[in-house]
This record gives C-alpha cells, sequence and structure tokens, in this order.
C-alpha cells in the first residue's frame, strides 16, 4: 500500500535488462554511442519532428532547468503556475540555470487560464530596463494537482504566449500519464499544439533515471549543448541513458506503463468517491489523487501500514475531526490488490 510517488516504484524488469546489455563491452561515451543514434530517431518518430534536436539527462530537473535556459535570456522572466513543480519542488534550480526570475500566474485546480497568463504577461516589461523582460512560458502536464490541460487549453495557452513571441516549454514528467488520459498524440500535445520544447518523462513512469529533453527549433540545439555541458549533465558513460530510454520507447512500453499507473488511480478513486469522510478535491486524470479526510481516519490509516503524503497539517497531533489534505499517487507496479487492500482498509 504504497502510494507516496511514483518515484518510489521500481525500474521495470526491461528497462534492467536493456542497461545490462548495454553493460557489455566498450562504447563511445558523451552521447556518441550507437544506441543514441537509435534513440534519437525513435523519438524524432515519436514526435513525428523529424528536425528535432534530442538529448537526455538523468533527471527532471536538470530538464526543465536546462531547456529554460536555453530559451530564456537572463533579464527575462518565466511565466508558470503558482504550484508549478519549477517553482515549488526544484530549489531554485531553473533560476540558477536561468538568472532569470519565475512569475507566478495563479492556477485553478493546478492550471492556468489564458486570461491569467495574458493578465501576467501584460503587467511586465512595464518599467523599461529597471523591470524583467517577458520571457518563456512554462506548463506542467500532468499538474502538481493532478489534473491534466485539454488540448484546446494548451492551444489557448501557447496563443496567448505566441501574441506576445513567446516560446512555450512543457514539463513533462508525467508525460505519459497525460497523454494517456488525452487520448491523443505526442505531437498533438506538443508542437501541434504551440509548444517549442517538452521535458519528456521517463522515471517517474518505469525508467531508473531518465529524461529527455526535445526541442523542435534545431537552432536552439547547439546552445542547449553547451549548457548542459557547462551544467554538469553531459553523462560520460551516456550509454547507460540511451539505453533505458530505448527499452523505455520500444512497443510503446511507455504508454503500456501509464495505462497501468492510471487504471489503479481510477480504481482509488471509485472508492475514495464511496467513503463518507474522504472528499476528493479535484477530479484525478492520470494518477494523482488529492484528497481530504479527518485526522482520526489518516492515524488509522497509516498506523495500518498505508504509506502516503498528508500535505497539510500533522497527522498525530491536533483534533480528530479536523480535515487534512493528502495526496495518492500510482505508479506502473502498483497492483490492483494492492489498492482492493487500501479500499478496505479505508472502509473497514
Amino acid at each position: 500500500m504504497f502510494f507516496a510517488s511514483d518515484n518510489a516504484g521500481p525500474a521495470h524488469p526491461a528497462i534492467m535488462d536493456a542497461l545490462v546489455r548495454a553493460n557489455d563491452g566498450y562504447a563511445m561515451g558523451y552521447g556518441a554511442d550507437p544506441i543514441m543514434a537509435e534513440v534519437r530517431q525513435q523519438i524524432r518518430d515519436v514526435f513525428e519532428a523529424p528536425e528535432a534536436a534530442v538529448y537526455l539527462v538523468i533527471n527532471g530537473t536538470s530538464a526543465n532547468s536546462l531547456l529554460l535556459a536555453t530559451m530564456c535570456q537572463p533579464w527575462q522572466t518565466i511565466f508558470c503556475t503558482d504550484v508549478a513543480h519549477i517553482h515549488e519542488d526544484e530549489c531554485n534550480a531553473p533560476e540558477f540555470y536561468t538568472q532569470a526570475k519565475l512569475t507566478l500566474v495563479p492556477s485553478e485546480a493546478g492550471k492556468m487560464t489564458a486570461d491569467a497568463l495574458r493578465a501576467k504577461i501584460k503587467a511586465e516589461e512595464t518599467r523599461g530596463v529597471h523591470g524583467p523582460q517577458r520571457g518563456p512560458v512554462s506548463v506542467t502536464q500532468v499538474t502538481e494537482k493532478g489534473t491534466v490541460y485539454s488540448l484546446d487549453e494548451i492551444k489557448a495557452l501557447t496563443d496567448v504566449a505566441r501574441d506576445h513571441d513567446l516560446p512555450t516549454h512543457l514539463d513533462g514528467a508525467r508525460f505519459a500519464n497525460a497523454l494517456v488520459a488525452l487520448d491523443c498524440t505526442p505531437a498533438e500535445m506538443t508542437w501541434k499544439s504551440g509548444i517549442d520544447a517538452v521535458s519528456f518523462g521517463g522515471t517517474k513512469n518505469g525508467a531508473m533515471g531518465v529524461e529527455a529533453c526535445v526541442i523542435f527549433d534545431p537552432k536552439l540545439a547547439a546552445e542547449f549543448e553547451f549548457r548542459r555541458k557547462r551544467g554538469g549533465h553531459l553523462l560520460s558513460k551516456h550509454r547507460y541513458l540511451s539505453a533505458q530510454m530505448q527499452a523505455y520507447l520500444a512497443d510503446e512500453l511507455w504508454l503500456d506503463l501509464a495505462r497501468k499507473a492510471n487504471a489503479r488511480t481510477a480504481q482509488l478513486a471509485q472508492g475514495l468517491r464511496t467513503h463518507n469522510g474522504a472528499q476528493m478535491l479535484f477530479d484525478p486524470a492520470a494518477n494523482i489523487i488529492f484528497f481530504d479526510m479527518p485526522r482520526r481516519e489518516h492515524q488509522r490509516m497509516l498506523a495500518a501500514g498505508a504509506v502516503y503524503y498528508v500535505m497539510s497539517g500533522d497527522p498525530d497531533h491536533g483534533e480528530p475531526d479536523e480535515m487534512l489534505t493528502a495526496r495518492l499517487v500510482t505508479d506502473w507496479s502498483m497492483t490492483e490488490s494492492s489498492v482492493n487492500q487500501f479500499l478496505s482498509l479505508l472502509h473497514g
């Protein structure tokens, strides 16, 4: 009953097998391994983007930070929601790598609206050299609240960015989960909707540790390469990143894993809806649920072995009936029986 994070789940056996195979003999380093050439083509095919620049890094923070640095000048500001991962969970790494600031757009259920984004953009470039200039827009998909932007919502945001000649970045740490939820193609969720670059996540969806930085404008490729090296994120034994991504994409494994994770969250959501004490805060579209429940119920569940984060308040101290917000996250390895065990305990 481990629902703390999809980062805590195991790597898929196919990923581990690929690493073992890649460990045989010698291979050129720094991305010159033959597997990377195949991965680059795989990703271009997946995104229907034959000219895209494709690079691998080990985690989502480096992917987001390096892409935004490539798209941004130090005197600019990056527009993102007030609950974006790049704001709440990356220890100012985007600011460190870009030397820019973040401008926070108010969110509704984890999303920013086109109107809210436009208002924040309009408020900048009003002080000449004394204030920040307008920079990239960063969209998180799946959002940090477990919601998913529709294609129309993404297009509305990128239209606002285009109106102001601003590039758009997609933080796709849970890209596959969102794609399965929308039942669309990677191209439709990215460049066909106006996205210029995407952090294509693998780590949260069955990889050991690999993310792809996909840049749809190849003119930015050289700058990204320099920034990746200067930032310390060009792995010498790069073949181990390449091998993971190759296995992740083979036979649509990445989509199958996301479907499994999403299905377990749907199962959880169905059970939570029938519990009188639990109240879901947002309609879960992918593999994350936020819900309120009395402290006494959290205490009971945690004492019985359920593992998840209580996001507001101390579950051990306070009024028993006080409602505390918690988060449940499922990964590809979560079983139907584990979810049933959790729900049986919840209703017990």
